[in-house]
């Protein structure tokens, strides 16, 4: 496929996944919290239910995955109020790093670009590990750092993750993200499936198909 038509494509991409997230439904913010690892099949049953609905969704959500799966989300949803909070006070995980965390896990390693100068820090763990870090964040010095490059495996590859800082204290995550990062997707499906697997999808469907749907 030409080289010019991927980098359009990953950067529509891009700037499709920013609205649907900056768009997320500030006074729900279960569905904000939870929507980077949902199945797709989940965020439009999500938008179509009652008030009620929705209540009943979120307990079948976790009921439908393994209990290790709901305790890894706990563990990387605590880290993430600690570290990211002073990007996001009110909503801490709903934040570039923060969603890519959640998502991934924490990254094997991290390059900074600290004004001219490069460091990369080892990580323990994969994107499918828990939520633990070998480095406590919780006082970076986000001044001091201008690119984030976060490097997570897959099958024989290597996946990055470039944020941005702008100031006073925000991360974002740079469109050249998606270009020659053909895993990207792949590396987050395969994430959400081991991480966050359905147990069983077609008897979870259907119970939520059955929920309180709004009228058309």
């Amino acid at each position: 496929m030409d080289k010019k038509f991927l980098t359009i494509l990953f950067t529509l991409l891009f700037l499709s996944i920013s609205c649907g997230i900056n768009s997320l439904p500030s006074k729900d913010s279960w569905y904000a919290k939870h929507y980077f690892i949902m199945q797709d099949f989940e965020r439009d049953i999500y938008k179509h239910l009652t008030t009620e609905g929705r209540l009943e969704f979120q307990k079948l959500f976790w009921e439908a995955r393994h209990q290790i799966a709901k305790e890894q989300f706990d563990a990387r949803i605590a880290y993430i109020e600690r570290v990211y909070k002073t990007e996001n006070h009110s909503q801490p995980w709903n934040t570039d790093r923060a969603r890519v965390y959640l998502l991934n896990g924490p990254p094997a390693s991290i390059d900074y670009r600290q004004n001219t100068d490069w460091v990369m820090t080892m990580q323990q763990g994969t994107g499918r590990s828990g939520g633990q870090d070998i480095n406590d964040r919780t006082n970076e010095d986000i001044q001091a750092n201008t690119v984030e490059i976060w490097v997570y495996p897959y099958d024989k590859y290597f996946v990055y993750y470039i944020f941005t800082f702008t100031p006073p204290n925000s991360w974002k995550l740079s469109p050249s993200t998606f270009q020659n990062n053909q895993y990207l997707q792949a590396l987050e499906q395969l994430n959400k499936d081991l991480t966050y697997g359905i147990i069983d999808v077609e008897a979870y469907k259907a119970k939520l198909e059955a929920l309180p749907h709004k009228k058309s």
